[in-house]
């Protein structure tokens, strides 16, 4: 059952970071993003940010969650705020609010500026 679970989470988040990827990079017009990269939406800033990601990495250090949901992929602190991390993420796909090893972490920098739209 875990297993399903793990695997259902794995595909939600694939599926998320392809469809918002390619939805917020088909209307953006500045150059940036491409289908391939995400878009991130950082709350505490209300902007939204292009992405890209660089490399998958060990669950060693400190990671920000970065949260797949209706409107996207989002997170909590973005550039220039303590809390941001540098693009260092960790997605719950096992979905038990825990960092463990069933979770990815991977290397996604936020390219600057933010911007109030997709």
């Amino acid at each position: 059952m875990n297993s399903v679970k793990t695997l259902s989470a794995a595909v939600l988040l694939c599926s998320a970071i392809t469809m918002t990827s390619a939805a917020y990079a088909s209307q953006n017009k500045s150059g940036r993003g491409s289908p391939d990269s995400p878009v991130v939406y950082v709350t505490s800033q209300g902007l939204y940010y292009d992405s890209i990601v660089l490399a998958d990495l060990p669950q060693q250090g400190d990671f920000q969650e970065l949260v797949p949901g209706m409107n996207g992929l989002s997170t909590e602190f973005g550039p220039g705020e303590v809390g941001h991390l540098g693009g260092r993420w960790w997605i719950d796909l096992n979905m038990n609010e825990e960092m463990d090893s069933e979770d990815k972490y991977f290397l996604c920098p936020l390219l600057g500026p933010g911007r109030e739209t997709m």
